[in-house]
């Protein structure tokens, strides 16, 4: 799509409109966008309608205030999550994520089933598997003095945990891997359609060996649930074995490499989490509200008016949680750490479609710098790196080489 020719619709101020914002869907970038970009963006008006914000798709409006993402996140009838990944259309497919897109009433009766699986509770008794994957990925380079964070912690710490919530092998985690990185390159579509397709026929074939060999793991009770009086479909089987898939992947490895890249460039934060490692729950919390790397579509289907603007039906919104967890009226000095702040952000959402595993993401992402923390001595960004980093979609580093002294 050239975005520079896109026609406005009538009901868009020509004064909002943006053909070149930064943080667009797939963008990748060697400049830190956290600095470099994000700032700049959240100082800038309130909303705008961006043309370039995901390739090959219409474009959408952004809204920065943590309110009016509130408004959106919370009015399901007038926004719609169907098909806001678009995943399965790339491979002429049309299961969707669950329940990431599914609209009340379905997404209702879903999350009452999956909301259990998924609680503080629950997710407390995974802690020691937890903290099991974080050491198995720290013993592969702990002694060596340096390492590609992300290669060898930021990404499979957590698929590793998926795996086994799964009791998927931990043997093929290379290919996993592989996949999700290539679903990551917007700029290479074929790519991206053979990543999907690979994953698809993946989970097809999974969901066939548990109905004849069903065990004790989120496959098995998902594909044994009674939703309302029936089962789940295999193509809504699918979708949420998928979204597990990514979910557990994208905004946990992203954070992960985000919140590490922080303290390895602020030695002094670094080192006061040593001293006070029972401080890291609440620098996880205010480093999730700094570096909130996720973006969440919405589809307008009824006619809303948000932020000033009028939003009609057919309208995209793109729902960059990096924007509201800056907003200057909610916090002092937005770009800042500050480890004694206080206020709720929308990291993870809010609302009825809020992210399912933030309990687990939590709990990952507070175990990660605690292991990290205690196994490896101060470290540093090697020097001279060339970091790239995904600017749009989900932002992090993807490449971030650490050294340290041993």
């Amino acid at each position: 799509m050239n975005t520079s020719t896109t026609e406005i619709p009538d009901h868009v101020p020509e004064h909002l409109v943006t053909h070149d914002f930064p943080l667009a869907f797939g963008r990748f970038v060697e400049q830190n966008p956290w600095e470099e970009m994000v700032p700049g963006v959240c100082a800038g008006p309130e909303v705008i309608y961006a043309t370039n914000i995901f390739p090959g798709r219409a474009p959408a409006w952004i809204f920065r205030r943590i309110a009016d993402q509130r408004t959106i996140f919370m009015d399901t009838e007038r926004f719609s999550n169907k098909a806001f990944s678009a995943l399965s259309h790339f491979i002429g497919e049309t299961w969707d994520l669950v329940p990431a897109e599914l609209d009340p009433p379905e997404h209702t009766q879903v999350r009452a089933f999956l909301n259990p699986q998924f609680s503080p509770r629950a997710m407390a008794r995974l802690e020691d598997d937890v903290r099991t994957a974080a050491r198995r990925a720290l013993d592969s380079f702990r002694d060596r003095g340096e390492c590609e964070l992300m290669d060898e912690y930021a990404f499979p710490f957590p698929v590793s945990v998926v795996l086994d919530m799964l009791d998927l092998p931990q043997d093929r985690m290379g290919e996993f891997l592989e996949w999700e990185h290539m679903m990551m390159n917007m700029g290479d579509l074929d790519g991206v359609k053979t990543a999907i397709r690979n994953v698809t026929d993946y989970l097809r074939g999974l969901i066939e060996e548990r109905k004849h060999h069903p065990g004790d793991d989120l496959v098995s009770h998902a594909m044994a649930a009674d939703i309302d009086g029936r089962k789940l479909s295999d193509e809504r089987l699918i979708g949420y074995f998928f979204n597990l898939y990514i979910g557990g992947l994208d905004t946990v490895s992203a954070s992960i490499g985000n919140h590490i890249r922080h303290l390895a460039t602020h030695p002094e934060q670094q080192e006061h989490l040593r001293k006070n490692p029972d401080k890291i729950p609440a620098a996880v919390n205010e480093l999730m509200r700094l570096y909130a790397p996720a973006t969440i579509f919405r589809t307008c289907v009824e006619e809303a008016q948000v932020g000033g603007v009028t939003i009609k039906p057919g309208d995209k919104i793109a729902m960059i949680t990096a924007l509201p967890n800056r907003d200057e009226t909610v916090f002092e000095a937005p770009n800042e750490f500050r480890l004694d702040r206080h206020g709720q952000h929308l990291g993870f959402g809010t609302g009825p479609h809020a992210c399912l595993g933030i309990h687990l993401a939590k709990r990952e992402l507070r175990i990660a710098l605690e292991e990290f923390l205690a196994a490896i001595p101060p470290f540093r960004i090697k020097p001279g790196a060339r970091i790239s980093n995904l600017a749009g979609g989900v932002i992090q580093p993807t490449s971030l080489p650490l050294v340290w002294d041993t």
